[in-house]
């Protein structure tokens, strides 16, 4: 589902982030993409989302080389990568469900659909009683949630997250990840970028480890 082939990103300055960084994810396959701050992660989905474009190297996400994508095609790609952020990015002036809603409003969807879309999604994360609220009248972990609400309400086929527990106490960071682990189940293919090895080891999934913009040991180069 997403294959990393000697991909190197050098940013202004020469600094390079990524240096011939290889990689593969399998279908439905949760990874997490753990290392220091600094170590290439939040580069490594960026290039995912085409947010930013490689300088050496093939990204290629369900089958597509990422390289090779029109510019016209680059929404719709888009449109199939759910993302998670650790500051969640919610609009602070529209409700939970507006919050929701906005992927769908982008793309045209139509408002019955959009009614029924939503409202899955917030049941989905235990939030559907929360649809009228602002994200200010929500806890932390309910921010996170209603953030992974919007990801998943496009019904994406890969979901991408960028520390997404790391302003949250142990036992919402737990809360979140069994999230994650319960979407995962039912066939999203999930890569997730975090510091934290104490969550990583307790859920058991496979680990791609970066260090200084490269793959520690080569693991991660073969999905199982």
């Amino acid at each position: 589902m997403i294959r990393f082939d000697n991909v190197t990103k050098r940013y202004d300055g020469a600094r390079e982030a990524l240096k011939g960084v290889s990689f593969q994810v399998a279908p439905g396959e949760l990874a997490f993409l753990t290392g220091r701050s600094g170590a290439g992660k939040s580069t490594v989905l960026k290039l995912i989302a085409l947010i930013e474009h490689p300088t050496r190297g093939t990204v290629t996400v369900d089958g597509r080389n990422l390289g090779k994508l029109p510019d016209r095609d680059i929404p719709a790609h888009r449109q199939q990568i759910g993302m998670v952020f650790q500051d969640n990015k919610l609009l602070g002036d529209r409700s939970a469900y507006e919050n929701v809603a906005l992927p769908l409003i982008i793309t045209g969807t139509g408002e019955r659909e959009i009614g029924r879309r939503v409202r899955a999604a917030l049941d989905q994360v235990g939030l559907l009683d929360r649809e009228r609220y602002p994200p200010r009248a929500l806890s932390a972990g309910e921010q996170q949630r209603l953030g992974i609400a919007r990801a998943i309400v496009s019904r994406p086929k890969v979901l991408i997250a960028d520390e997404p527990t790391g302003n949250l106490d142990p036992d919402l960071a737990l809360e979140v990840m069994g999230l994650f682990k319960r979407l995962n189940e039912v066939g999203t293919t999930m890569l997730i970028a975090t510091h934290d090895l104490h969550l990583v080891e307790r859920f058991g999934s496979r680990r791609i480890a970066l260090s200084g913009g490269q793959i520690e040991g080569g693991a991660g180069e073969q999905a199982p």
